[in-house]
């Protein structure tokens, strides 16, 4: 039995503020649409890797497309003269768009990857929503939102379906434990090749099920990260920190760790105008109870930042102690959106550090910009997320927190 409760009620201070201090073509892409496995992807080890020469790693996320029927799917939120020739088309136009021109090493989609509920086969809306990342060879990853399964196909047969495709790094869950939802697993990215971290995890990527709806009924609303995900993730964190820090080639720091999922937590809600970068033009869709994921979050110490959708009007990301909180905006045009307002993607490239012999080392800094789909595909708002040995711990002023906490008996 599972008891929410208050447990801490806590007032944070104002405190001073850190300071942080042309077209390629995609690498394996070419100009036909052929491709070979990008150098990302460790040649039959499905591994991710910091490119050798670049030092970088690349991720495209792309959030809430609301595929459904291809071209019988019309779009909505466009002008009135895009409406005849506007369909779900055009979503799959600009996933082939931004990769051409962003190259990522790595997709990332944040669920409601298809509308279940407009769909009339949910496989073939999901084969087509996922269609350019498989037809690339990209690497890629998705998880679920509150959308997916309103099809032919239950939460979990979404799930298996993702986790069955070409080309996917997607898991269905961990192994040998019980854990609520579908889609919770991390993914590692490797040093560079032939560096001291070649075999060591740079970068922790990690892929939660933010649910769909309660599934009380004394709780209205959206689902919530439950407490056997926030044990799995505890645990593989501190994991990942092990080996990082105290095995061979130990390091100082913990390697930083990205979130992926796709609701909201409710603290997005703590930031205005004056401490975020991007635009909130809708509320804050998250759970109506906080189920404490920010507080593990803090307290595992290597996320530095969240990635999730949902919300398609807002794009914005906001520092709180330390953890950036991102969304990506919305990308796909049969979702709601706003005419005039470009569907966008959010890039985010983390870069590595140089040693003093030369090489390669852990990361150094996190950058994100968004790419919108406008003629020119621009590039707005860029900012750094991370840089190595900055505290970040910037806190929006008078800054009151409830933190709930699940009891489990």
């Amino acid at each position: 039995m599972i008891r929410l409760s208050i447990l801490l009620l806590f007032v944070l201070a104002v405190i001073a503020e850190w300071q942080e201090g042309s077209f390629d073509p995609p690498r394996g892409v070419g100009t036909s649409g052929g491709a070979a496995a990008p150098a990302a992807v460790v040649a039959g080890a499905r591994r991710l890797r910091f490119g050798s020469k670049s030092g970088e790693f690349k991720i495209l996320q792309v959030a809430d497309m609301h595929y459904a029927d291809g071209k019988e799917t019309g779009c909505l939120d466009v002008f009135p003269d895009q409406l005849s020739t506007c369909s779900d088309l055009n979503t799959t136009a600009f996933i082939y768009r931004v990769i051409r021109h962003e190259n990522p090493d790595f997709i990332v989609f944040t669920g409601d990857n298809i509308f279940g509920l407009d769909s009339k086969d949910a496989a073939k809306s999901l084969n087509a929503a996922f269609e350019p990342a498989v037809a690339l060879k990209l690497p890629w990853a998705a998880v679920i939102g509150n959308h997916d399964q309103e099809g032919t196909l239950s939460r979990e047969g979404v799930m298996q379906h993702i986790v069955g495709m070409d080309h996917t790094l997607s898991q269905l869950n961990p192994t040998g434990i019980e854990i609520d939802g579908f889609g919770n697993y991390n993914l590692e990215v490797r040093g560079a090749e032939g560096s001291a971290l070649a075999n060591k995890s740079v970068l922790n990527l990690y892929f939660l099920d933010s649910g769909d709806y309660s599934t009380v009924p004394a709780i209205p609303g959206y689902g919530w990260i439950k407490p056997s995900q926030q044990v799995w993730f505890q645990k593989t964190s501190s994991r990942l920190q092990e080996e990082y820090m105290r095995g061979a080639l130990q390091q100082k720091d913990p390697a930083p760790g990205l979130v992926y999922f796709h609701i909201p937590l409710p603290e997005f809600s703590y930031f205005d105008a004056s401490n975020f970068t991007g635009v909130k033009q809708e509320g804050i869709s998250s759970a109506s109870i906080n189920s404490g994921f920010f507080a593990t979050l803090v307290e595992t110490g290597d996320a530095k930042a969240v990635f999730t959708g949902h919300d398609h009007l807002n794009d914005f990301c906001g520092k709180l102690i330390g953890i950036q909180l991102c969304y990506a905006g919305g990308f796909g045009y049969h979702a709601y959106g706003k005419a005039g307002w470009s569907r966008r993607a959010r890039v985010v490239s983390a870069s590595l550090e140089k040693t003093l012999n030369g090489e390669w080392g852990g990361v150094k800094s996190i950058k994100t910009w968004k790419c919108l789909d406008d003629e020119h595909l621009s590039t707005i708002d860029t900012q750094v997320l991370w840089i190595k040995g900055s505290t970040g711990r910037h806190l929006p002023s008078s800054l009151f927190i409830v933190i709930y906490v699940n009891e489990l008996w």
